[in-house]
Order: C-alpha cells, then structure tokens, then sequence
C-alpha cells in the first residue's frame, strides 16, 4: 500500500487520505507546532508553497504536540494561528504523534527513510521535514534545522518538478 492511501483527517476534522492532501503531487511533510523556537519556519514553508504550487507541488503540515508540549491549541486555534500569523495556505492535517506508542501509520512509514547521513528513526523535534514523490515513495529527509529555503531542500524539490 502506498502512504498515499493512508487515512488521515485534515485540520477541520474531515476524513482524508494523504493523497487527498497532496492531491497526487510531490510534497513536503512537516510536523508543525505553534509555540517552537523553529517555528517561524512557518514563513519558509508558504514559500515554498508559494513558488511551487503552481507547478504541481505542496507542503504538507502536520501539528505534534509531542515535543514539549508545543502545539497545545486545538484544531481551530491552530488554523487561527497559521492563518492570522503566517498566511498558511498549504493543507494541514489533525494533530498526530509522530513517535512511540501512538505513532500514526503514516510516520510509522516515514521514520523508516533515512536522512543525508544515512540515519532512519524517530522524529527528531519539531519541523522535521520529509520530501514525497508524487506516488509517495519517500526521497529526502531534513532534520528540524535544515530552513525551508536551504539549498538541499529545493534543489530536491526542484529535481521532481522536472
């Protein structure tokens, strides 16, 4: 089975499938919280978004609160927030666990791709970023402070786009 087809509601609650969400295109996956010292990323990723979109890509993110506590809002005060303060405009998910017990199917998938330095495992903190072709397969890892904009990161989003 392809994550794709992987149930996973969005942020208001409505039942989907990650390739409901990426709509068949290649897309960057990313556990979001609202209250990290990271998460002025926010900005880098409605970039990303915003020069991309256009040409068959999307960001993906993903609320956690497994770190620290730091996306404690609920559905609707994370989209207020992302709105309000970013201008998300990328689909959002409900908030998962990306590790342990309660890890969602779709990390459990994720967390298996290694990153540069060849290392698989556990999400690392919040922003983690995971870069699917438009089938799914997963093709690049970037740790939490590796920018939205750094070099790796588009030139490998820019290697799927053609």
């Amino acid at each position: 089975m392809s994550i794709l087809q992987t149930p996973i509601a969005t942020l208001d609650g409505n039942p989907a499938t990650l390739g409901d969400l990426t709509g068949g295109q290649p897309a960057l996956l990313v556990n979001v919280a609202s209250k990290c010292g990271l998460t002025p990323q926010y900005t880098g990723l409605e970039e990303l978004q915003r020069t991309y979109g256009e040409r068959g890509f999307t960001v993906v993110g993903v609320p956690c609160n497994q770190f620290m506590g730091q996306e404690p809002g609920s559905a609707d005060e994370i989209a207020e927030f992302c709105s309000a303060t970013y201008g998300v405009s990328f689909p959002m998910t409900e908030k998962i666990e990306v590790n342990g017990d309660g890890q969602h199917p779709l990390y459990a998938e994720l967390t298996a791709f290694a990153d540069a330095d060849g290392e698989a495992g556990d999400v690392q903190w919040n922003f983690e970023k995971f870069l699917i072709n438009a089938d799914g397969t997963p093709v690049a890892r970037f740790r939490p402070r590796t920018e939205p904009g750094d070099a790796s990161v588009v030139s490998a989003i820019e290697s799927l786009l053609g």
